[in-house]
């Protein structure tokens, strides 16, 4: 069995052939609904768009980086 992360895409297509089954409707709490969370999950871990910096480096200047507190 394969480790890899549900994509938005394999979560959508699962999600489009559930709907096509059951008339348009993705019952609660089937496979198809647990694949569109676990891929949303997915997308949003890690580090945000406009997180701390890494590097050590003092944020500002157009870095995208967020200004440290003080």
């Amino acid at each position: 069995m394969s480790k890899t992360p549900m994509s938005k895409a394999a979560a959508a297509r699962i999600q489009s052939s559930t709907a096509k089954a059951n008339g348009g409707v993705v019952p609660k709490n089937s496979f198809a609904a647990k694949a569109q969370a676990n891929a949303a999950k997915n997308a949003s871990s890690g580090t945000p768009a406009n997180g701390p910096s890494k590097t050590g480096n003092p944020s500002g200047g157009g870095r995208g980086n967020n200004p440290s507190r003080k």
